[in-house]
């Protein structure tokens, strides 16, 4: 099998592959999309550190000189949002905007999250118990991040409901050759998402109140503030990221304990791994399995020359599968100490919620080791069709 992230196959199972491009083309040109793939940890994990690579190249260049299209004019409302976030831009917007962020989205304010992290956790978890099982992504995985992400920015509980879906459609505009039905749904999430935050942070800057979005609405810097459109792109990165994210490595991770039933036992009986254990179900089945760059100067990678206006695809899933940094890397280790992953990224773009993330995590697996201890899989799952952001349809499970 080579590398194919439209085979049903190689989705549902990247990592022989991903050994294979190790092995013998670390460094190599993916002719059907024109990006270099990187596979080695130590290339991904250098790269993204490197600032001669950015997530944009257009506060360097246009689109013609990098010899790229322009953007279709229907997808202007999709860009104006994302491109207001502080994912796809680079310094100076990036460091203003990380910094502006980061005044409102504190450790302190993140930590104090965690009892409503963990009620709502527990309350899920209770649920599903009662009802003997189900499908075990639809309703704790989902619910859980969407329903922190939507209390933290202050959305109305009736709200609630719109936020998967905006999510869902917004994030396919990162898969690779992305279908027009896709693009254009894409499109329609982020206009109304981005309707909906107007109205809302017009809503808490007259009125604050305790959430994130009044916070982020009234946040200064010596006489900086964000923007509109900055706060807007700013909350649309938050659900996006962080609730993907989340639901895939929890669906991801039972997924990977069902497979590995000795590694669950051994969690069920020592629930002290819990930390370690979350950072291994991260390393060894990322949901984020590809991560891509642009080539702002020339770069040589293992002696590889990439030039400027190149894209490089940093394959997050078999950088996490290097043995030249992990002992045993194919085998699932829940007390693995040493465990230097790059799920989160790396650099300046290193995830901004990586701690919400973990929190989240640590609750939600935690109730269900606890109030389920014996949750067993009911029928072997089938993988979405999507390869750079990997996840589950459905984990049907029983208490």
């Amino acid at each position: 099998m080579e590398f194919d992230p439209w085979d049903p196959q190689f989705v549902a199972h990247p990592y022989d592959v991903y050994a294979e491009l190790r092995r013998r083309r670390p460094v190599s040109l993916f002719e059907p999309t024109g990006q270099w793939l990187v596979a080695r940890h130590a290339d991904v994990n250098a790269l993204l550190r490197d600032r001669r690579l950015g997530r944009s190249y257009l506060h360097v260049a246009t689109h013609a000189e990098f010899g790229r299209p322009d953007d279709p004019g229907f997808q202007d409302p999709f860009w104006r949002v994302i491109r207001a976030g502080m994912l796809d831009v680079e310094p100076p917007v990036h460091t203003r905007l990380r910094r502006l962020v980061s005044k409102a989205f504190t450790p302190r304010m993140v930590e104090a999250l965690r009892p409503r992290v963990a009620r709502i956790a527990g309350e899920l978890v209770d649920a599903f118990v009662e009802r003997g099982g189900g499908d075990l992504i639809a309703e704790v995985a989902e619910p859980l991040p969407v329903t922190v992400i939507a209390e933290m920015l202050g959305v109305p509980e009736e709200d609630h409901r719109l936020l998967r879906p905006w999510s869902a459609d917004i994030c396919g505009m990162y898969e690779l050759n992305p279908s027009a039905e896709v693009q254009r749904a894409a499109v329609r999430a982020a206009e109304e998402f981005s309707a909906y935050l107007v109205g809302l942070a017009r809503a808490r800057r007259a009125d604050p109140g305790d959430d994130l979005v009044s916070a982020l609405a009234l946040v200064a810097d010596e006489g900086d503030r964000l923007t509109e459109e900055e706060l807007v792109g700013t909350c649309v990165l938050l659900l996006n990221a962080g609730h993907e994210a989340t639901v895939n490595v929890t669906g991801n991770g039972w997924w990977s304990l069902f497979r590995n039933p000795a590694e669950l036992e051994r969690l069920r009986a020592d629930h002290g791994l819990l930390p370690t254990a979350i950072e291994e179900l991260m390393r060894w089945d990322t949901p984020l399995q590809m991560f891509e760059r642009w080539v702002l100067e020339d770069v040589t990678v293992r002696g590889v020359d990439i030039p400027r206006g190149a894209e490089v695809a940093l394959l997050f899933g078999s950088a996490n599968r290097d043995p030249e940094v992990f002992a045993d890397p194919d085998r699932l280790d829940v007390g693995r100490a040493d465990n230097p992953h790059i799920s989160f990224g790396a650099g300046i773009h290193f995830c901004l919620g990586a701690p919400l993330a973990r929190i989240e995590l640590a609750e939600s697996f935690g109730a269900l080791l606890r109030r389920a201890p014996k949750l067993e899989l009911v029928i072997e799952p089938s993988w979405k069709p999507g390869y750079v952001i990997r996840g589950l349809t459905a984990l049907e499970a029983r208490v």
